[in-house]
């Protein structure tokens, strides 16, 4: 009995430990597992939040993308409808950027719906105006960091607005879309942006259709002009997000809203001259203010300043490649409308040019590691079919061992 007690006193301090542990195997084993359901539940829940916040994610896309390219495509065509009785592009231009000022209001009027923080306009502002410098913002900082940006911001719509008088809306947007491929030569340049192969060739092609283009009418006359014009601008945008991602990269919705209005305010004090001098010297001149078409301004003005806010708040909702295609897809829209409204004809050589152009723009939104994500894709194809071709020897090999037990054979393993 002493020995059988000897023996046995341990017992208590070990089964503290068995008790203690997770049975793994056996008959406990199925209350070890009693909260699996619970954390399999959870787990499915969480996928079906994820996939049901990626889908409305794309849908919000698709949405965004066809506002952005029916936005422009409108711009693009009001523009038109103004030339027919007022044409001063330059006016146009200023009356459109100082629009802009309405960035922030409107962004304000956003942040008090969709939170629960509330802050005052002055408030918000100060806070956004950090973007300047830890002081805030300063009658310095105001000249210094706005003025570059406003004149780019000016130069780009301007030249965009004289290339329309020049050539057809469809041509004007799709050498427009040649800012994608300057960009990315000047990001690489100027930023050491990483070098890509494909997007040297999209370059390459927007290049080609810029020249085919040109010829389309031969290298002289308002064509010619027309494409310069349009490339001037999209160089000019080009420069503009460089410096943009340059200086003001890591800025927030709110930080973009207000140094957008910044510029609207900078258009109206400092380049308010402009439209004056002009006035004056005979070169845009218009008569008494009643005969404006106020209509056409505005509704241009609120058109343009529609697609900036889409272009700027697409881009943090959803994916920025979409908002790059909605942009693309403005050429088949003004194209559409220039054949149906105004019959114009396009020739074979601007119909290659305008497709040249738009499949460049198209491997330029292609990811920097686009190589490395096709090859895995690739092996990843080439894996699964050796895995089902095992898959459908182990279940033929199955089968015969099954058929070999009703015969009553015994298979022997091999050592």
């Amino acid at each position: 009995m002493k020995k059988h007690s000897a023996r046995v006193a341990p017992l208590g301090s070990y089964s503290s430990q068995v008790l203690t542990c997770p049975v793994s195997e056996g008959e406990d084993g199925s209350e070890s597992h009693t909260d699996t359901p619970g954390s399999e539940t959870s787990r499915e829940s969480r996928s079906y939040h994820s996939c049901t916040n990626a889908l409305l994610k794309v849908l919000g896309g698709l949405l965004m993308v066809l506002c952005v390219s029916s936005s422009w495509v409108g711009t693009t065509q009001v523009v038109k409808l103004t030339y027919q009785s007022f044409s001063c592009p330059f006016f146009i231009s200023w009356f459109s950027s100082n629009w802009n000022i309405l960035f922030f209001p409107i962004y304000y009027s956003g942040h008090v719906v969709t939170t629960r923080e509330k802050q005052t306009p002055i408030q918000k502002f100060r806070e956004c105006s950090k973007l300047f410098g830890e002081d805030g913002m300063t009658l310095k900082l105001f000249v210094k960091r706005t003025a570059p940006f406003s004149i780019l911001w000016t130069l780009t719509n301007y030249l965009y607005l004289l290339a329309l008088k020049k050539l057809t809306a469809t041509d004007v947007s799709a050498l427009y879309c040649c800012h994608k491929a300057f960009v990315f030569l000047l990001s690489w340049i100027v930023l050491k942006d990483r070098f890509m192969g494909v997007r040297i060739v999209a370059a390459i092609m927007a290049i080609t259709g810029i020249v085919m283009m040109a010829y389309a009418d031969g290298f002289h006359g308002d064509s010619f002009v027309g494409v310069a014009l349009a490339v001037g601008s999209a160089s000019t945008s080009a420069l503009y997000k460089v410096l943009f991602k340059m200086f003001l990269g890591s800025a927030n919705l709110g930080e973009v809203a207000h140094f957008l209005s910044t510029i609207g305010f900078f258009n109206l004090i400092f380049i308010s001259c402009v439209p004056l001098i002009l006035y004056f010297t005979r070169v845009e001149h218009w008569g008494s203010l009643s005969s404006l078409p106020w209509g056409y301004l505005c509704g241009l003005a609120g058109l343009w300043l529609v697609f900036n806010i889409l272009v700027h708040v697409g881009v943090v909702l959803t994916y920025p490649i979409l908002i790059s295609i909605g942009t693309l897809l403005s050429v088949p829209g003004n194209a559409a409308v220039d054949v149906l409204k105004h019959e114009v004809i396009f020739s074979v050589v601007r119909l290659a040019a305008t497709c040249i152009i738009c499949l460049g723009f198209l491997l330029l939104l292609l990811p920097e590691e686009w190589d490395s994500v096709t090859l895995r894709f690739l092996a990843t194809i080439a894996d699964k079919k050796p895995e089902e071709h095992g898959e459908e020897l182990t279940e033929s090999s199955v089968h015969t061992r099954s058929r070999s037990r009703a015969n009553g054979a015994v298979s022997i393993p091999l050592a």
